[in-house]
C-alpha cells in the first residue's frame, strides 16, 4: 500500500474522523484510524463502537497498490498538523509499519491489522429523507443545549428526532427545560417514526454539518441513524428507550403574554446572574404593566435588580427561574423580540420568537 496526498486535503477528513476516537480506550485498536485505499479514493474510519465516521478524499491519481491499514489517530493528526501548509505527504506500508514522509521529515508509525477494526453493525433503514446541511444544523443548534448530560433516565441523554405527518421535529429535555424545533418545509415520508440519537452522536453530527447548502441524506433504522454526504458517512447507534410525551409538557393555559427585546432581556439576565446563588442560579421575575423587574439574591445577602420595559397588559405575576436556562434560550433565539407566556408562579413558562418562529422552549419555574 503506497500513496501520496497533499497535507491540506488529508487534514480535513482526518480531523473530523479523529474527533470520534476517544482518547482512553479499552481496546487498543479503537484509538486507531482505519485507512482504506481503493482506486483513487482514500477512506478514513474512526469509531468508539457507538458512533462511526467514514471520511472520503480523492487522490490526485489512481494508485497501483491498494490496501488497508490502521494507524494511531491522534499521532497521525499531530504529525499532519505540524507539517508545513501546502506540503505533500507520502505513505508507505511495509512489514507492519507505516512510513510517513514529507520533505525532509520522516515518521514511522506502528499499525494494527485492519481485519480487527470493528464495524458498527448496519441494520435495515426504514425511513429515508434528504435535507440541507444548514437546515439540520439549525435544528440541532436550537435544541442541543437542553439535552441531559448524565441522567439516570438514559433516554434524556440524547435528542428525539420525530417524523410525523411529513414533518421533521427535534426535541431535547433534561426534565427542567424543553427545547423543540420543527423543520418548516414538509418531507416526503410516508410513515411516522421516533428515534433518540445519543448525546455524543448529536454533538459529532453537528460538527460535520459545515456546508450550509449541500444535501445530506439521513436514513433511520430500528437501532441506527446514518447520515451521508459527498465527503463522509456518519453512523450512530440509537438510544433504546421511550422518549417522554413532550406534547403534554407544553403550557396550554399561559394567558399572560409578555413581549420584550431579546437583547435587553438577555443583557439584564446576564447582569443579575452575577449575584444569583452560584448553586441554584435562581432569579425572581416580577411582571407588571409594561415592565419586568428581575431580582437576584445570594447567601452573602447581596442583591441585583434590573428593570426592563416590555409590552404587557395584565395582572401582576411573580415567578422564579433558573437564570442559566433563560440565558440558554435567549442565546439561541434570533429576532428582535421574544415572547414569554406565563400563567401562574407554579406553572412552566413558554418562550418563543414573537414572529412565526420554528422553535418553542419550555422552562420549569423555581420556588424562591
Amino acid at each position: 500500500m503506497k500513496f501520496s496526498i497533499s497535507r491540506d486535503a488529508l487534514l480535513k477528513p482526518l480531523n473530523l474522523v479523529a474527533g470520534v476516537v476517544e482518547r482512553r480506550q479499552t481496546l487498543p485498536i479503537l484509538s486507531n484510524v482505519l485507512l482504506v485505499l481503493e482506486g483513487d479514493q482514500l477512506s478514513l474510519t474512526g469509531t468508539d463502537l457507538e458512533v462511526e465516521l467514514v471520511g472520503r478524499v480523492a487522490l490526485p491519481a489512481p494508485v497501483s497498490a491498494p490496501g488497508e491499514v490502521t494507524v494511531p489517530a491522534r499521532k497521525l493528526v499531530d504529525i499532519c498538523k505540524s507539517l508545513p501548509e501546502g506540503s505533500d505527504i507520502q505513505f508507505t506500508v511495509e512489514d507492519g509499519k507505516v512510513t510517513v514522509r514529507s520533505g525532509r521529515s520522516r515518521f514511522t508509525l506502528s499499525t494494527l491489522p485492519a481485519r480487527e477494526f470493528p464495524a458498527v453493525e448496519e441494520g435495515v433503514g426504514t425511513h429515508r429523507f434528504t435535507v440541507k446541511q444548514g437546515q439540520l444544523r439549525r435544528l440541532i443548534d436550537r435544541t442541543a443545549f437542553a439535552m441531559a448530560q448524565q441522567d439516570v433516565r438514559y433516554y434524556l441523554n440524547g435528542m428525539l428526532l420525530e417524523l410525523k405527518a411529513g414533518r421533521l421535529r427535534v426535541v431535547a429535555t433534561d426534565g427542567h427545560r424543553l427545547a423543540m424545533c420543527t423543520l418548516p418545509s414538509p418531507l416526503p415520508v410516508d410513515e411516522d417514526t421516533q428515534v433518540i440519537l445519543p448525546r455524543k452522536g448529536v454533538l459529532e453530527l453537528s460538527r460535520l454539518l459545515l456546508e450550509e447548502d449541500e444535501d445530506i441524506v439521513v436514513v433511520l433504522g430500528s437501532n441506527h441513524l446514518r447520515a451521508t454526504t459527498e465527503g463522509f458517512t456518519f453512523t450512530s447507534k440509537l438510544v433504546d428507550g421511550k422518549f417522554p410525551d413532550y406534547e403534554r409538557v407544553l403550557p396550554r393555559a399561559a394567558d399572560k403574554i409578555v413581549l420584550g427585546s431579546r437583547l435587553e432581556l438577555r443583557q439584564a439576565f446576564t447582569r443579575t446572574a452575577i449575584l444569583s446563588n452560584e448553586k441554584y442560579r435562581g432569579v425572581r421575575l416580577k411582571v407588571a404593566t409594561d415592565v419586568i423587574e428581575i431580582v437576584a439574591n445570594n447567601p452573602e445577602q447581596e442583591q441585583a435588580e434590573e428593570q426592563v420595559p416590555v409590552d404587557y397588559q395584565g395582572d401582576p405575576v411573580e415567578i422564579g427561574f433558573n437564570v442559566s436556562y433563560l440565558l440558554d434560550v435567549l442565546g439561541v433565539l434570533s429576532g428582535e423580540q421574544v415572547k414569554l407566556s406565563l400563567s401562574d408562579p407554579n406553572s412552566s413558562a413558554l418562550l418563543e420568537e414573537s414572529e412565526d418562529g420554528d422553535s418553542l422552549y419550555v422552562v420549569m419555574p423555581m420556588r424562591l
